[in-house]
């Protein structure tokens, strides 16, 4: 196995246009699980550990520019006013050591369906940048994801950041696990609220071939959140989103749970995560 390892973004690129099926690892926090039990054995790993453009993070028109290589622990410490629900889900990642280490790009390039950044990532509409020696393309993170563990990453490509919009009003984020930490999502959840536009956005992760929307729960939120009133949520209002946001996964049964408890997991943690979210309007 031949270890590739670059000082620039540039290089960076260069090597992975030469070197095509060479998987980049930054925080390790996947791709050394799956050396370590021999479940692939790549020709090469392209080590974006010193590329410095890949390790920043900056305020862009109202968005942050969070480079791939930004590990969960800087989220935390340094986001969570702007990127409440990122900052939420990166608690949950792992121990500290792997907060430490993992990033929301190596998420992305791994394209689980259970990856703890994906929900707030689609709730708030991120972007994704990509890049090649070919140019820099702009991937919606809502349409990064084909398939079980793919994406639409070309074999000569590179996370460069993410972009994500600054919170426009409350975000939430909650996950089932099968214990209370360092655990893999039976489920997980996130909305974020924009106060200004009165729109809905949310995420579903570990109940589908890949990280989820429901557009259905997103539409009946609109219309039926008290809007600029002042009033509290209704119970059936909260109940109801839920049961759209469970109807709108595809889960299945596996070792961590089944389908249906999947289901019922996510009506609950819909429910309630739109309620955290509604009570930091109403104040």
């Amino acid at each position: 196995m031949d270890f590739l390892r670059p000082s620039t973004l540039d290089e960076a690129l260069a090597m992975k246009a030469e070197f095509p099926a060479a998987v980049p690892i930054a925080g390790g926090t996947d791709v050394m699980v799956e050396l370590n039990f021999d479940i692939r054995r790549p020709a090469a790993l392209l080590d974006l550990g010193r590329v410095a453009e890949l390790s920043r993070w900056s305020q862009e028109n109202g968005h942050v520019a969070l480079g791939a290589a930004v590990p969960y622990t800087r989220v935390v410490t340094e986001l969570a006013d702007v990127l409440p629900g990122l900052a939420m889900a990166s608690r949950t990642v792992g121990s500290p050591q792997i907060r430490n280490r993992g990033t929301v790009g190596g998420n992305l390039g791994s394209a689980s369906p259970a990856g703890d950044a994906h929900p707030p990532l689609l709730a708030v509409a991120a972007d994704v940048e990509v890049a090649s020696v070919r140019g820099t393309r702009i991937v919606p993170a809502r349409e990064f994801f084909s398939g079980p563990k793919k994406s639409a990453l070309e074999p000569d490509e590179l996370i460069v950041a993410v972009r994500v919009p600054n919170a426009a009003g409350p975000q939430q984020f909650a996950k089932v696990g099968t214990r209370n930490a360092m655990v893999i999502a039976v489920c997980s959840f996130a909305v974020a609220l924009d106060v200004t536009n009165k729109s809905v956005g949310t995420g579903i992760g570990s109940a589908g071939p890949t990280p989820l929307r429901a557009r259905e729960a997103e539409e009946f939120a609109v219309t039926e959140l008290p809007w600029g009133t002042g009033k509290p949520l209704q119970e059936n209002t909260a109940r109801a989103f839920g049961e759209l946001v469970a109807a709108a996964a595809r889960p299945m049964d596996d070792v961590r749970g089944s389908a249906a408890y999947r289901r019922h997991a996510l009506s609950v943690l819909a429910r309630r995560a739109l309620g955290w979210a509604w009570q930091e309007v109403v104040g």
